[in-house]
């Protein structure tokens, strides 16, 4: 009887100083260490997330874990290009697609461009057309490919298979396209939007888009309050403060709800997730050089089970696609569905082979000499918000949509009703600076006046008379010219100049891996090509990736609690 009544008394004690242990712990977390005052108090003042515990995973990525890697080291150069100086980089964690945007994910995008900016509208007909991929390059002179230039986009036989024909600057669409449908369904999820608003009340001049909602949210879905701000607030822990005034109406970054958004990996990503060195790894060290995605130095497989079958999809010499028919072919003639390989080490499919993909870098032959050894890229224009007279945000209306003629004459759309208009940064922003000091960066030590071995002035204005020893003399690409005239009629002016010597500009973009068009030669992930980013081709695919918040590994270094 004395031991059941002890054993009662312990577990009175226990349970009192866990239950004070943990009441204890949540006081602290949510009152401030600079201040002392409450946190996420029902009457006011500082609302955070403190319950916050790592980014979430957003739909169809894997989470890479960022490190430390040689870049630009290839095992071969038959080439004789040279443009793969081998550099040591290190990348910040981050996430990509597991594998390539297909042609299903992509007619996601065409529908719902359909829905909200109807074609059959002539004020948005060219936001449709210029979003839709080019089908026309499966076309070949001396080659019958028109079952793909019919199919191959819409038939759901080709579905699960990587989208082509598509631009740099679509691809760069979708993925900003993808960030505001992800973040809109997040919101919807968590009580600040109204149920199915994304499909039931969605159109032209009243839509979603992340920027919007995070600078000024009342003017989300073109301001209409019961999408806003629909009913269900205990959900989204709305509060009255002493003043009668209600706080948490809207989601903000604080709150953690609102992820970052999809864009083109880096080159630097995209090599660095392609080799998935973990394979090759011996606690801190690298125990070789890897020229594939996989281990090993061939591309058949050596696995009992698996023994010969080929590991990626590529053109194994002329007039051969995929080999002979049975045990030697490696399953495609053309691009392949997804997933129809084993993936590499970080669970990414078909980083070699398929489709090569588009990257997010502006492509020059070398590497700078000074180049930044922590998430290296070249290409950064940087914008803000476009303001109006009276301070607010200038929101993209349906009647001043921002369109853009491409050189091939192809018109998109770059700025869409509900967007933000943006504009490139001022001395506002860069007066005094050392780590940057002007919105387009791309030239950064690599094409301006300084970089030219014939600069010679000492103006600084780069528009300065008719010297040409600047960027002429290295990336003098043709710079052919269209218009459209007063009919809207299409006028090309093609560049007939014949001191050009360079395909290379401020306009062409870098993509990386092997297609089911290239020989094995390419599928090593440090190989580096280029290509007009307004312009499509029936090898170039691309997947998304996203920056990574927070710690930088998802199962390390945990802080004790």
């Amino acid at each position: 009887m004395k031991k059941v009544l002890a054993f009662k008394i312990l577990l009175v004690l226990g349970l009192s100083v866990a239950f004070t242990s943990c009441k204890k712990s949540s006081s602290s977390k949510n009152s401030s260490r600079a201040t002392g005052w409450n946190i996420n108090s029902k009457d006011g003042g500082f609302q955070y997330n403190s319950d916050f515990k790592e980014q979430e995973t957003s739909p169809g990525l894997v989470f890479i874990e960022g490190g430390t890697f040689t870049k630009g080291r290839v095992q071969d150069d038959v080439m004789h290009d040279w443009n793969n100086t081998p550099n040591q980089q290190h990348v910040q964690s981050f996430y990509m697609d597991e594998t390539e945007v297909t042609n299903a994910m992509y007619m996601e995008y065409l529908d719902w461009i359909k829905r909200v900016y109807p074609p059959s509208d002539e004020n948005f007909r060219a936001i449709y057309h210029g979003a839709l991929p080019d089908t026309l390059v499966w076309r070949n002179r001396l080659g019958f490919n028109e079952v793909m230039t019919e199919n191959y986009l819409r038939h759901p036989g080709y579905g699960e298979y990587p989208v082509v024909g598509v631009s740099w600057i679509q691809a760069v669409e979708f993925a900003n396209w993808r960030s505001d449908r992800v973040n809109e369904y997040n919101l919807e999820k968590a009580g600040y939007l109204k149920r199915d608003a994304k499909i039931l009340d969605v159109s032209s001049d009243q839509n979603f888009n992340t920027d919007t909602y995070i600078n000024a949210p009342t003017l989300t879905y073109g301001g209409n309050e019961e999408i806003i701000n629909p009913d269900g607030r205990a959900k989204r822990n709305v509060r009255t403060d002493a003043d009668g005034n209600e706080t948490n109406i809207y989601a903000t970054r604080e709150t953690g709800i609102i992820t970052p958004k999809y864009r083109l990996p880096t080159e630097t990503e995209w090599e660095y997730a392609a080799l998935g060195l973990t394979e090759v790894r011996s606690f801190n060290l690298y125990r070789g050089r890897k020229k594939y995605p996989w281990d090993g130095q061939y591309t058949r497989s050596g696995k009992r089970k698996t023994r010969g079958d080929q590991k990626a999809n590529f053109k194994q010499g002329k007039g051969d696609y995929g080999g002979i028919a049975g045990w030697s072919d490696d399953g495609a003639d053309i691009t392949n569905a997804v997933r129809s390989y084993e993936p590499n080490d970080y669970g990414l499919y078909d980083m070699a082979g398929n489709v090569a993909e588009w990257v997010a870098d502006v492509y020059r032959p070398i590497v700078d000499d000074e180049f930044n050894d922590f998430n290296y890229y070249r290409g950064n224009v940087y914008t803000k918000n476009a303001l109006n007279e009276d301070g607010s945000v200038k929101i993209v209306t349906v009647d001043d949509i921002v369109y853009d003629t491409l050189s091939n004459g192809k018109v998109v759309a770059r700025n869409l009703p509900g967007e933000i208009l943006q504009v490139p940064v001022d001395e506002n922003e860069t007066y005094l600076r050392s780590n940057f000091d002007k919105s387009n960066e791309i030239n950064f030590r690599d094409g301006d006046k300084r970089s030219s071995r014939y600069y010679e002035s000492f103006n600084d204005d780069e528009n300065d008379g008719e010297n040409k020893s600047t960027t002429g003399k290295m990336y003098n690409s043709p710079k052919h010219n269209t218009t459209r005239d007063e009919s809207g009629k299409i006028v090309r002016e093609y560049d007939k100049g014949n001191d050009r010597t360079s395909l290379i500009n401020d306009e062409v973009r870098v993509y990386k891996g092997g297609s089911w068009k290239d020989r094995e030669y390419w599928l090593d992930p440090a190989q580096r090509r280029y290509f007009p980013q307004d312009m499509a081709t029936d090898y170039i695919g691309f997947r998304c990736a996203m920056s990574r918040v927070g710690s930088k590994s998802k199962s390390k270094n945990k802080t004790k609690s």
